[in-house]
């Protein structure tokens, strides 16, 4: 008999950690090993216990799973990780798999998905299911934003006007326009109404 694939579960919401746990202990070749309910718990039981696959939910809080991520890949350059999260934007996965998770699922996704998930990472392969291959294939490339923009862009997200923008970031408000129209650009959208959408959407902006 193989050894049980060894899982530590990184979830701050209970029922959700408890549902995953309960799910891959049924499996007779795998065995939750420590569940985390935030990304510093993540980390440490990592080292504690250093499991064969870890999950782990990108939005806790404190450290998030892609903090948790590159903390546990910075140790463990060999550790396999999964991120699991409500959210399936374009700059969410790429931020999840610049860290270093080999597998992004969303919460909707089946019990099958899961585990064929977890089995594809643990025998060291990359798994992103079809929607979420999708989302990365349909945006790509990644808008290349400057850090100055994405400041603008996380103003117009919370609906501040160019004056107000030019306020906050103590810059003239034609500079605010210019970087405006680039934004748009960038975005391949019309107007700020579509950016701030965009930007949510694809995970670029965190409200």
């Amino acid at each position: 008999m193989n050894a049980k694939i060894r899982i530590l579960v990184a979830e701050d919401h209970l029922v959700a950690r408890v549902g995953v746990s309960a799910i891959v202990n049924m499996q007779p070749d795998m065995a939750v090993v420590a569940e985390a309910a935030n990304g510093q718990q993540a980390v440490e039981l990592y080292r504690q216990h250093r499991p064969d696959v870890a999950l782990l939910d990108l939005r806790m809080p404190g450290m998030g799973g892609v903090e948790a991520a590159a903390a546990i890949r910075a140790e463990f350059p060999q550790a396999h990780m999964i991120a699991l999260t409500t959210y399936g934007g374009d700059e969410d996965i790429r931020r999840a798999l610049s860290a270093g998770v080999q597998a992004y699922l969303t919460k909707d996704v089946l019990h099958d998905e899961l585990l064929n998930a977890i089995r594809a990472v643990h025998a060291g392969q990359t798994y992103l299911p079809a929607a979420v291959a999708a989302a990365l294939a349909a945006q790509m490339p990644r808008p290349d934003l400057s850090a100055r923009e994405v400041e603008v862009l996380e103003l117009i997200v919370r609906g501040l006007a160019n004056k107000q923008i030019a306020y906050a970031l103590s810059i003239a408000e034609h500079t605010v326009k210019n970087h405006v129209k680039s934004i748009l650009s960038k975005l391949g959208v019309q107007d700020r109404t579509q950016a701030a959408t965009a930007a949510i959407q694809r995970g670029i902006i965190h409200l």
